[in-house]
């Protein structure tokens, strides 16, 4: 599939990458059928997240199609037809729970170090 992949400060390309693959079962994925810039892709093209490296792939605001869910997704199926906005949320944390769905606890899990939760 085609995505657009950060190479460094001011630098990204549009590349061939691996299709993407069921990783947990409440996963899903999404063929893509409309999308744009969000104002946050410009502050990782301009380096301002650290945690960003040479391969990561860039866009998070997105329409399209379900096309595969993992065994444990029980809101979406095949064929539905979604938006993904700006804010990815859990929807089970603390404040998910409370519908502050901007500062789920989850949305990025392996950098704690960049986001410290406590």
């Amino acid at each position: 599939m085609k995505a657009v992949v950060y190479h460094g400060v001011g630098d990204v390309r549009t590349e061939t990458v691996n299709d993407p693959r069921i990783e947990a079962p409440t996963d899903c994925i999404i063929k893509i059928t409309r999308t744009a810039l969000c104002g946050s892709d410009l502050h990782l093209y301009d380096g301002y997240n650290p945690a960003m490296q040479e391969g990561d792939i860039l866009g998070h605001e997105f329409m399209g199609e379900v096309v595969e869910v993992g065994k444990d997704c029980k809101k979406l199926q095949p064929g539905d037809r979604i938006i993904v906005p700006f804010a990815i949320a859990d929807g089970k944390c603390e404040h998910c729970r409370h519908d502050l769905t901007s500062l789920c606890e989850n949305t990025n899990p392996g950098n704690e170090e960049l986001y410290p939760t406590g």
